[in-house]
């Protein structure tokens, strides 16, 4: 068997982990035989084999891998309970104000109040939902 079919097998053998685990180092790992292959069909001797491996290989790993693990950091948050509030709109259906009221938020009526002492906000007026205290949602 010529030396391009071993290094067909070298990739083909480092393919199943990377399918079995999903780990992206399996499939650098396994370009880098299809490398050598290439270099052994075009005639290379097996030191020149083992060098394009050792580099295709390394070089992959070292400029794929920081961008895989930012689009990893990427995610976006999944924010749930009041935290999921935070930042949503509401509809004023009893005047609020530093004292209290009553608005429309995600379907469910809240008691709300003012982050402004000196501003208040009538039935209708479309808010922004701040912070949530207790039970209570604070509007600007």
């Amino acid at each position: 068997m010529n030396t391009w079919a071993w290094w067909l097998v070298a990739a083909v053998g480092l393919g199943i982990p990377l399918i079995v685990t999903a780990l992206p180092e399996f499939g650098m790992l396994a370009a880098g035989a299809v490398a050598a292959a290439v270099t052994s069909g075009l005639g290379g001797g097996t030191v020149t084999q083992f060098i394009v491996f050792a580099v295709v290989s390394v070089s992959l790993i070292a400029v794929v891998r920081p961008i895989a693990n930012r689009q990893r950091a990427r995610r976006p948050e999944l924010r749930s309970g009041v935290e999921a509030l935070k930042g949503r709109q509401a509809v004023v259906l009893e005047r609020v104000d530093e004292h209290g009221g009553r608005i429309k938020l995600a379907g469910e009526v809240w008691s709300a109040r003012s982050l402004d002492t000196e501003r208040s906000f009538e039935v209708g007026q479309r808010v922004d939902v701040i912070d949530i205290d207790g039970a209570t949602a604070v509007v600007m």
